[in-house]
């Protein structure tokens, strides 16, 4: 299994959504926290991303991408200056105005605007060290896969045809991996944190190692043999890039599959998930579940199947 792949399928929760919007200036929008991660994109025209503390307001210009990974409330307006009017979520998931306001006269910008649903009581810590603004400037010859994404999801938006509704979900999530792809190849080389785990060849072993096969007993003199490095060496450089010993990681990753089995497959025995997770007995599955998460596992189950239900 792939790190970054695995990073999302672990915090997705629901389907993404996204939609096409065209402002004309003055325009400002404020959109609230929340516990999604959202995106946007400048199509045509111009604007400024107005973070809700810290940094001044950015510019941003065609082809720029920004996400904002952690659900920050923030703003968009033609200029900083421009009074921001609340958006919220339609019945259709569409982003809606909250008040009236008539349209500018002003340059036109256009705009791919979108979110995704992601549970961060399983944030991955990959995600966890982003920035609160991740800015990808558009740039002659740069990133050209996500170039491709963006063109593709604008185009779909923009002429719905058969099977919309299908291609534009998978659009999304590819649109996210070549984000986060374009932000980790942007900080390659000043990187800490798990940019930088992902880009050490050793670690990176380690971790495809435990990501591909976690109900595999690991002992760290294993994950260091498949890094190449003695137990002390590897443990040590793990934990300081991943922000964790190795065998706690894999403790939460396993914890991280089993929660997302229990609460997807209802008719999966307890027994199954213990072994897929790594544990020789549903007692010491149980025992460690019970631990991560506070409840057992069997009522885990029950608490998601009735949320589903309602």
């Amino acid at each position: 299994m792939d790190v970054l792949s695995d990073a999302i399928t672990a915090m997705r929760t629901g389907l993404p959504h996204s939609s096409r919007t065209a402002k004309s200036a003055p325009w400002g929008l404020r959109f609230g926290a929340s516990d999604g991660a959202g995106f946007h994109v400048v199509l045509q025209g111009s604007c400024w991303l107005i973070p809700p503390d810290g940094p001044g307001p950015v510019a941003l210009a065609p082809g720029d991408v920004v996400f904002l990974p952690h659900g920050r409330g923030h703003g968009l307006a033609d200029d900083p200056a421009t009074p921001l009017v609340d958006v919220v979520q339609g019945p259709d998931r569409a982003w809606v105005l909250s008040e009236d306001v008539p349209p500018g006269a002003g340059p036109t910008t256009l705009m791919l605007c979108g979110a995704y649903q992601l549970n961060r009581s399983r944030f991955h810590p990959l995600l966890t060290g982003l920035p609160d603004v991740v800015h990808l400037p558009a740039r002659i010859g740069a990133h050209p896969a996500l170039r491709a994404a963006v063109d593709l999801l604008g185009g779909e938006l923009e002429r719905p045809g058969p099977g919309s509704d299908a291609v534009v979900p998978a659009l999304l999530d590819t649109l996210l991996l070549y984000i986060l792809r374009a932000w980790l190849q942007d900080h390659a080389v000043a990187a800490t944190g798990w940019a930088a785990a992902l880009g050490d060849p050793a670690i990176a072993e380690a971790l495809h190692a435990m990501h591909h096969d976690p109900a595999q007993p690991w002992t760290v003199e294993e994950l260091g043999a498949r890094a190449g490095l003695s137990r002390a060496a590897f443990a040590r450089r793990f934990t300081t890039l991943v922000g964790q010993p190795p065998l706690a990681y894999l403790t939460w990753w396993r914890m991280t599959i089993a929660s997302r089995l229990l609460a997807a497959n209802g008719d999966i025995t307890l027994r199954l998930v213990a072994q897929r997770s790594g544990y020789s007995s549903e007692f010491a599955f149980a025992k460690a579940f019970t631990r991560e998460f506070g409840t057992p596992p069997g009522r885990y189950r029950r608490d998601r199947d009735g949320r589903a239900a309602k």
